[in-house]
């Protein structure tokens, strides 16, 4: 049975401004704003994130990530990530999302204590990063020392879903001290069975849909410019109803 008197919200993962207030209006409690969603997730431009934060009231938290492929940066992007949480603080963003790592896989602790400390009083949810490292509880243990307030993991598997004992025992081990966010492929038709085995409060989700393409032209020998994606709605307003 459910517990009442928990307060369980949804974070979309938004690739434009238009599933931001997509997002809000279906009631969602925060946005992970972010680019290029065919490569996980990048960071977006200023002029996305300002517009955005201008349009929605709900919490904005743009994710810090200057590429794809992994998240091991050399001092080149490690400014760029210092500067680009620079201008969220400027522009009243409520948080970042962000990870970082050493080439072993490990979390990276000297550069996400930093981050944190640049950041504040923003607050750090530390991204999938948190996936890609040897030891899950030792990684957890490192990021809860680094003063992140949540840890956004697919339980260290393609989809959320497939990993709900091990994103059980994290809700365990973290024992309050951080918030542990099941996302990657949580939807409305498991993200109840998602809540009872992980026992999570936090969720995340895209629920991206294709659009379709609204040109009334388009040259048939060019088939590179990618989709559009945007929030699902009705999706959005499914999983709230179940996590309320």
């Amino acid at each position: 049975m459910k517990d009442m008197t928990v307060k369980r919200v949804l974070e979309v993962c938004a690739f434009n401004i238009q599933s931001c207030i997509i997002a809000e209006r279906a009631g969602a409690a925060r946005v992970e704003l972010c680019d290029n969603p065919v490569e996980g997730g990048t960071t977006a431009s200023y002029g996305c994130i300002r517009q955005t934060r201008e349009a929605v009231s709900i919490k904005l938290y743009p994710i810090i990530r200057p590429r794809a492929g992994n998240y091991f940066y050399d001092d080149h992007e490690f400014a760029i990530l210092r500067e680009d949480i620079r201008i969220c603080k400027t522009l009243g963003c409520d948080g970042i999302s962000v990870g970082v790592q050493t080439p072993d896989g490990q979390i990276d602790t000297k550069r996400l204590k930093q981050i944190v400390e640049w950041a504040y009083p923003m607050g750090v949810t530390c991204n999938r990063a948190f996936d890609a490292t040897p030891d899950p509880f030792k990684a957890l243990e490192d990021i809860i020392a680094c003063g992140c307030e949540r840890i956004l993991t697919s339980g260290q598997k393609t989809a959320a879903p497939d990993a709900g004992v091990l994103l059980g025992k994290l809700v365990s081990a973290a024992n309050g001290r951080i918030s542990i966010m099941p996302g990657a492929g949580v939807r409305s038709s498991n993200i109840g069975k998602l809540m009872q085995e992980s026992g999570a409060t936090e969720f995340h989700s895209s629920a991206r849909k294709v659009i379709p393409n609204e040109m009334t032209f388009a040259n048939p020998q060019i088939s590179d410019f990618g989709n559009v994606y945007l929030a699902d709605e009705i999706e959005l307003k499914a999983m709230i109803s179940v996590l309320r």
